[in-house]
């Protein structure tokens, strides 16, 4: 069987509407989840590629490009082996942060990684607890009770951070 399946102009145009209404709030979000803006891009980039390349295969374009973009940062972040254990080093030329930015995106990176991955998708990505049970193959239920942990964790290092 071909690998790649022909996509249609409407498969196109269902790729590009998602691609302008979630690439830069899932970047956020898998940048959020990463701590690596070069993971980020790379991800996102891919999972519209991969969309556009399945065409109509794919029922739920926001959605399936939402859940690769974070298994392919997944597993960028398991190839790369970063250096410090928590972020790549910010490519030369970029501008610096905001000081509140890295005290986040550090207190984020300290959260166990399915903490982090469901607090980004929900303050990041604005997804509900049903949507991202859909997203990371859980339950609600699940997802309600980790988002819970994830605020408490992350209200206490943002307080041990400043306090």
């Amino acid at each position: 069987m071909d690998q790649t399946t022909p996509t249609s102009e409407v498969g196109t145009d269902r790729v590009r509407r998602a691609w302008n209404e979630h690439h830069e709030r899932l970047w956020r979000a898998v940048l959020a989840w990463s701590g690596d803006p070069d993971v980020a891009s790379d991800a996102v980039a891919e999972a519209f590629a991969q969309a556009l390349r399945r065409g109509d295969e794919v029922d739920d374009v926001p959605r399936w490009v939402w859940r690769s973009a974070f298994r392919i940062a997944g597993g960028l972040l398991q190839d790369r082996r970063i250096r410090d254990g928590r972020g790549a080093a910010v490519p030369e030329g970029t501008a610096p942060a905001p000081d509140d930015l890295v005290v986040l995106l550090d207190a984020l990176a300290r959260l166990r990684p399915s903490d982090r991955e469901v607090i980004t998708l929900s303050l990041v990505g604005g997804w509900s607890s049903h949507d991202i049970a859909e997203l990371v193959g859980s339950t609600s239920g699940a997802v309600r009770v980790r988002l819970s942990r994830a605020r408490r964790q992350l209200r206490h290092l943002l307080e041990d951070d400043h306090g």
